[in-house]
């Protein structure tokens, strides 16, 4: 009840309006660089040694700024729920429900409470940013030109919005704009957005040729959403791996004794309750049980742009001991309930990053703030492991969570978290690898995973998806992994989805077919005899993507919401006829001829990488040059993930997430890794280390990872300290 009276306190947010910087912090912060060596290696990767983490960590945040400010300042204005205000009144409901959850008055109360490594931590984190801002008077912020040691707080879990982005601002909107309007969420009626994700495998010892635990780290982000980093302190820091953005942690990466791997979950972890309202004179109250609560009240006041001027917005919101009420379903209020634990998740997040083999990480994750992640794992010592989930209320499973439950309920409420022990978590599976592709964990280890029956069914919701099939078709296919086997593992060029949709498809053509279009025949014959691999110069993969994608469109609309819960491959095959795969199949052909000349188009013509201009709104032009991509979009089964698209002015599609940092890593006794990133490490287009890994991750080729010092100094680009740079 504390909390829940701070939480609904008479919020006003701090500003982040400019302010100088005092001669004594500038010299602070001199004296601080003096302690902080920057080594760039030759792919312009920052190597970052302190004295201690802190200096480390400012340096980290320095190195971020110089690499891409612009992205820094994105995350910390959506975190702060300041959008608004920097770019215009089409975020006021976005910067709505960042501040339902996390203020400023909140942030910083918990940054007071910090232990004092935390607060080191964090003033080192604003100081490396101001820092930079000070030695670099030529950027202009678009908004913050002063960041705060409290600001980590609002943006604590690794992945941006985390929870909070299963908040519809469509609902907000409705409900705290018009008068507290019935809002429903709409039905996706297609797949039409790039799944997104990551990919985690880890191979034990008994699995590996070199007698070492191997592991890969595959997140599928946007484009330049992390970069990659080396950070060191004499405090017994050394991690290595990537890092979101303006935060001081490495999210997903490696130190010397281990690896930890995020994958999206769907473990559920968050309820929203339908409650039952009264209201009396002005004042709301809602049912629980026998009792009538009063319903709790914040004042918001959001700030936005409007052409020259800033205006403001206020809003009332309403709480429940549950959370935010966030819409209205018929004449019920719903309540959203999610993780609010910053200064936890902040320690769990940094501490794993020291963590010395398997029994320390656990510890980090007993701390249970891993709420949208799932952690693939492996060490030193051998050990592989697994954990679907982190923060997992208890509940009574009788009832069903995967919508909305009744709020007027107690038996429905949270009753503490479960412990760790009691969730699912796989180590040293007898199969001697693990997978995770943000699907089941039910498969995550072959013949050696875990039992759906033996856990409620709100801990794994999740459904298996193709790249899920895939990866356990390739870990199962070896008995012997090296590190390039690894690599290849992660290239896979399977596309499960259509080990059925094509068969389908030329069973089609077989029974109804039209035998007198020789295009027609000439594809199918090309697609029987497809591998179902992807590739550069593959004709059947762009006519069955192209095809697929048609289809989809046509069938996901009238299908019945029991068919839409299907994978995607078994309700094309159901809801379409004979003739309509046939006939859609001659419409991507016609397609295909339009916009390139010729169906007979391989897919690296039209799968493009293309990087511009750096900016986060980047733009494409088919009149400039591009580089081939044999991947493909997740959805298909690739492991190695490719979002891509075509835009108003393009025919080609271009790339703009999915693989973004991948690494591979061997723990022996002496470390190895490999990574690539696409791009490269700088947002300036005038860097020679703009694009120019674009080639080795168009390939699905790695650059080898400098992890000691001395490997470093070989290959040695630059060296400076912050503030020094030539």
């Amino acid at each position: 009840m504390k909390y829940l009276s701070f939480l609904l306190a008479f919020i006003f947010f701090i500003p982040l309006n400019a302010q100088n910087f005092s001669s004594q912090e500038i010299a602070k912060w001199e004296a601080q660089a003096q302690r902080i060596t920057i080594y760039r290696d030759n792919w312009g990767i920052p190597h970052i040694y302190g004295k201690t983490d802190a200096d480390a960590v400012f340096g980290m945040l320095y190195v971020q700024c110089e690499d891409d400010f612009p992205r820094i300042e994105r995350n910390y204005l959506f975190g702060t729920g300041q959008m608004a205000e920097a770019y215009g009144k089409d975020f006021i409901y976005q910067d709505l429900r960042a501040q339902m959850y996390f203020d400023s008055l909140q942030a910083k109360a918990l940054y007071e409470k910090s232990p004092k490594w935390m607060k080191d931590l964090c003033n080192a984190f604003a100081d490396g940013i101001n820092y930079y801002l000070y030695t670099h008077p030529e950027v202009k912020p678009d908004l913050i030109t002063r960041f705060q040691p409290w600001m980590p707080f609002t943006f604590s879990e690794g992945s941006i919005g985390g929870d909070i982005e299963r908040v519809s601002t469509r609902g907000l909107e409705a409900f705290y704009g018009n008068g507290y309007q019935s809002y429903v969420e709409p039905v996706k009626l297609y797949d039409d957005e790039e799944p997104r994700g990551s990919n985690g495998f880890s191979i034990a010892p008994s699995k590996s040729a070199s007698g070492n635990s191997l592991f890969l780290i595959n997140p599928h982000t946007s484009f330049y959403f992390r970069s990659e980093l080396h950070m060191v302190s004499e405090q017994g820091l050394n991690a290595y791996g990537a890092v979101t953005w303006g935060q001081f942690f490495i999210y997903q990466g490696f130190n010397e004794n281990c690896g930890w791997m995020h994958t999206s979950t769907r473990a559920d972890c968050i309820d929203q309750a339908l409650e039952t309202v009264s209201k009396n004179g002005d004042k709301y109250s809602y049912h629980y049980g026998n009792e009538q609560r009063p319903m709790g009240e914040k004042k918001i006041t959001v700030r936005y742009k409007d052409g020259n001027q800033v205006k403001e917005r206020s809003f009332t919101t309403y709480y429940t001991h549950r959370g935010p009420i966030v819409r209205k379903e018929g004449d019920r209020w719903v309540s959203f309930r999610i993780m609010v634990r910053p200064l936890d998740a902040l320690k769990q997040s940094y501490l794993r990053t020291k963590a010395k083999g398997f029994n320390s990480f656990n510890k980090t994750m007993k701390i249970r703030t891993n709420s949208s992640n799932n952690t693939v794992y492996a060490d030193k010592q051998g050990n592989i492991a697994y954990w679907h989930g982190n923060y997992m209320p208890k509940r009574d499973p009788s009832f069903d969570y995967s919508g909305t439950v009744d709020g007027t309920n107690p038996k429905t409420d949270w009753d503490g978290l479960h412990k760790v022990k009691d969730m699912i978590v796989v180590r040293n599976p007898a199969s001697g690898w693990i997978q995770n592709c943000n699907a089941t964990p039910f498969t995550v280890a072959g013949n050696s995973s875990p039992k759906a029956e033996d856990y409620p069914v709100y801990m794994a919701p999740d459904r298996e998806n193709f790249r899920g099939i895939n990866a356990v078709k390739v870990l199962g296919s070896r008995n012997s992994y090296t590190l390039d086997d690894l690599i290849n593992a992660a290239n896979d060029p399977y596309l499960a989805a259509f080990e059925k949709l094509v068969p389908a498809l030329t069973a089609a053509f077989d029974r109804v077919g039209d035998r007198g279009n020789a295009d027609v025949e000439d594809a199918i014959s090309l697609l029987k005899n497809w591998d179902i691999n992807y590739g550069e110069k593959s004709i059947p993969t762009s006519l069955a993507i192209y095809w697929a994608e048609k289809l989809i469109r046509k069938v996901r609309p009238r299908l019945s919401a029991e068919d839409r819960q299907l994978m995607m491959d078994a309700y094309l095959i159901k809801g379409s006829t004979d003739a309509e795969k046939i006939v859609t199949l001659k419409e991507a052909m016609d397609q295909l001829a339009n916009e390139f000349g010729t169906w007979k188009t391989p897919w690296g013509e039209i799968n493009r990488f293309q990087r511009l201009t750096g900016k986060i709104q980047e733009t494409y032009d088919d009149n400039k040059e591009s580089i081939p991509v044999g991947f493909t979009s997740s959805r298909w089964g690739s492991l190695a993930a490719y979002g891509a698209r075509s835009y108003p002015n393009t025919n080609r599609r271009y790339g703009t997430s999915g693989n973004s940092f991948v690494a591979v890593v061997e723990f022996g006794p002496r470390l190895i890794a490999r990574s690539v990133v696409s791009g490269g490490q700088s947002n300036d287009p005038d860097s020679p280390h703009f694009t120019d890994q674009a080639a080795l991750y168009a390939k699905g080729q790695f650059k080898d990872v400098y992890y000691y010092k001395e490997d470093v100094l070989k290959n040695v680009e630059e060296e400076y300290r912050p503030g020094k740079r030539k």
